[in-house]
């Protein structure tokens, strides 16, 4: 297959993986890995998620834009954006100290993906088989607080195949949020996450990319951005009707025949 195609599949999965709490990244690593497609530091799977950014930004846009009119005057708004701030901190401190090892050591492990793959789709499926209680419904309406260990569990997302949304939901879940608004808050905290780490990785390997190499990149953000409204658009009623187990069966079917392809003889 050559390169220009897998970009554009890469980018669809991209768009299509990002905010469901499947693991983005150790999909485009596995799958990458498979079809043997190899970038420099595996940046074409970081800067692609701009298309995902721009994917969740348009569809929110109406409501990103009232936030910013309101913020001079409006508590709750504030309060909001603190908290979606509060979140975001963790992951850039643990991200910008560990980048090298997660990028030369995580990232090159496809049996290590698998198997948080198959991990976090077991843990998922529990905690959707749990009842609980919700207390918080309105994304507007999370505690600070709340909204800080939230972000302590995106942090387990660094490790590929963890899975961000499923970080950031688990522990919403964890924390007596109801399953919508937990998807609606890990939305919300993808903005600046994937920016910080887009804006990151393109500041640490600019040098090593070449011509072909942002072509392919433009090629999968176009794809990203095309999927990543769709999935948008539709997730979260699919949740509020599904819930999170079907994401869950999904994890552990690719993980297990990702060790399968690994490790059977061939």
């Amino acid at each position: 297959m050559p390169d220009w195609l897998i970009a554009i599949v890469l980018g669809l999965i991209e768009g299509l993986t990002e905010f469901i709490p499947v693991s983005s990244t150790g999909h485009l690593l596995l799958v990458g890995h498979f079809l043997g497609f190899h970038s420099p530091g595996n940046t074409f799977q970081v800067l692609i998620q701009l298309g995902a950014i721009l994917a969740i930004t348009s569809v929110y846009f109406g409501r990103l834009w009232g936030l910013l009119t309101t913020l001079p005057t409006d508590p709750g708004s504030r309060r909001f954006v603190i908290g979606i701030l509060l979140a975001f901190l963790p992951a850039v401190f643990v991200g910008v100290l560990a980048h090298d090892f997660i990028k030369t050591v995580l990232y090159e492990s496809p049996a290590l993906v698998c198997t948080t793959l198959i991990v976090g789709g077991l843990i998922l499926l529990g905690l959707d088989r749990m009842k609980f209680e919700p207390r918080h419904t309105d994304v507007a309406d999370y505690p600070l607080k709340t909204a800080f260990i939230i972000g302590l569990f995106q942090c387990l997302a660094l490790v590929p195949g963890v899975s961000r949304s499923g970080a950031t939901i688990a522990g919403a879940l964890l924390l007596k949020c109801d399953k919508r608004s937990a998807a609606e808050f890990s939305f919300f905290l993808a903005m600046p996450t994937m920016a910080g780490a887009f804006a990151y990785d393109l500041y640490k390997n600019i040098d090593q990319l070449n011509a072909n190499d942002l072509g392919l990149i433009g090629l999968g953000f176009v794809a990203a951005l095309i999927s990543g409204v769709f999935v948008v658009k539709t997730v979260l009623n699919f949740i509020t009707r599904h819930g999170f187990a079907p994401f869950a069966w999904w994890r552990i079917a690719v993980g297990v025949v990702g060790l399968a392809l690994l490790y059977i003889p061939k």
